[in-house]
């Protein structure tokens, strides 16, 4: 591998290419014409627009991409997350061309990536799974469905992620609304308003495993992320390790995830996603994310690998030089995401050009950004404009750390969730770690919005 192509934008973009120069390859960066200004487009040895503002036009023109790679002497590719990166035609096209695509093999996307098939996945692996279903094709279908698992369920999109698609419904007289909002809402983001259906879990946390696959059977993990902070499903704010669970419960969970991810043989990065049951003290197989996801950096922090780095090795064919007991986590770590989004006014994106940047500097922060000031954010993408990672010997040392970065982070000229966040990390039940997935929505959510009144 010597040229690789960046089929991505913004601080994932950066991500890579600072990778790929730390391991001596050249870049080449597709962007949009929206993205001419941004850091990686300095970066990048060499930068290709693939055509204009909107996705469907650019980052997510599979047949636009991979000419551009090969037609700049590429071999290989890096989806980063999002856009294409989890669509098994479009590693299938890359690998039919000539390019090493930089995540896990088409069959292996095609195995995880489909939710339902997850499932049979997991289920024949042993794997614990949240009582649920296969397809549900009708309003009909899913109140037969509804009735075996047991209320309230949770309806989510087969081909989704992101929380989009997913809906909870209480009772049967909300079955009926959620099951046509799911499924168009389903259709929209992802082309496909199959539906599948799980049990509810009140008290939950979210919590996944980082995997690193050779693509031979040897899978490694890099520990556990809690990420149950969340709002309408999309994390807010991530750590690793989980304190939450238990020493036989982190262990099980680690297990679990190599047993599904070997199985079938998994290359590169990947997360296997959990829900783990607070007052029963399980934990249930949701997902796995067949790509580096946005909180990666926590798991960095605790374990000092770099995992991208360790990506594009694997996808040179170099495998993994690493064992599993080279891997161990030490201290803790926090991910906040800095979003140009106005969270007293329903989190509206505050698109615009940045006037100051003035990010927290000393040992223990880290910054992922594309951003700096007179940057002009524009208003065609995700509203992320960065990550800030802080790593301290525990939680209570990392939340001291988080609350001395923010408070020294200086963003103008747009808004931000930077004091939405100040406030998150400093709430009562954040600070002692007594919350769950609806925490946020239910709990947080009102005080803050009462407190901006």
């Amino acid at each position: 591998m010597k040229r690789l192509f960046i089929a991505n934008r913004g601080e994932i973009a950066v991500r890579i290419i600072r990778a790929a120069q730390a391991l001596g390859l050249e870049t080449v960066l597709g962007i949009s014409t929206a993205d001419r200004e941004t850091m990686g487009a300095e970066m990048a040895d060499r930068t290709v627009v693939l055509g204009p503002p909107a996705a469907r036009d650019s980052y997510l023109n599979m047949a636009a991409i991979v000419h551009a790679a090969r037609a700049t002497g590429c071999d290989a590719l890096h989806p980063g997350y999002g856009f294409l990166s989890e669509r098994a035609p479009f590693a299938r096209l890359c690998e039919e061309s000539g390019l090493a695509f930089v995540g896990p093999s088409a069959d292996s996307i095609e195995r995880v990536g489909d939710k339902i098939s997850a499932r049979k996945l997991a289920e024949e692996a042993g794997v614990p799974l949240v009582p649920g279903t296969n397809h549900i094709v009708s309003v009909a279908n899913a109140k037969a469905a509804a009735e075996d698992v047991g209320y309230p369920v949770v309806m989510k999109a087969s081909a989704g992620g992101g929380g989009r698609g997913m809906f909870v419904a209480p009772g049967p007289d909300e079955i009926e609304a959620r099951f046509e909002r799911a499924s168009e809402e389903a259709r929209n983001a992802f082309g496909d308003g199959t539906l599948y259906m799980e049990r509810y879990v009140g008290n939950a946390r979210h919590v996944e495993v980082q995997v690193m696959g050779d693509g031979k059977g040897t899978v490694l993990h890099f520990g556990e992320r809690d990420c149950s902070a969340q709002r309408r499903y999309q994390k807010v704010a991530e750590e690793a390790p989980a304190v939450i669970l238990p020493a036989h419960a982190r262990t099980a969970l680690h297990e679990a995830a190599i047993k599904l991810t070997s199985r079938i043989n998994y290359r590169n990065a990947g997360t296997v996603e959990f829900l783990y049951d607070v007052d029963r003290e399980e934990f249930y197989f949701i997902e796995v994310n067949a790509r580096i996801q946005v909180e990666h950096p926590v798991s960095e922090a605790v374990t000092g690998h770099d995992l991208v780095q360790l990506q594009l090795r694997v996808a040179a064919g170099e495998g993994l030089s690493l064992r599993q007991s080279d891997i161990r986590v030490t201290g803790h770590a926090i991910e906040l995401r800095v979003n140009a989004e106005n969270p007293a006014k329903n989190f509206l994106p505050s698109p615009g050009r940045i006037t100051a940047w003035r990010p927290p500097e000393g040992a223990g922060f880290r910054l992922d950004s594309h951003c700096r000031a007179g940057y002009l954010v524009p208003p065609f993408y995700d509203s992320m404009i960065g990550k800030l990672i802080v790593h301290g010997t525990d939680r209570v040392d990392a939340l001291r750390r988080a609350a001395d970065a923010l408070s020294a982070f200086q963003i103008d000229g747009i808004m931000t969730n930077l004091g939405f966040q100040a406030t998150l990390i400093r709430h009562p039940d954040f600070v002692a770690n007594q919350f769950n997935t609806r925490w946020l929505e239910q709990v947080f959510l009102p005080s803050f919005s009462a407190a901006k009144e």
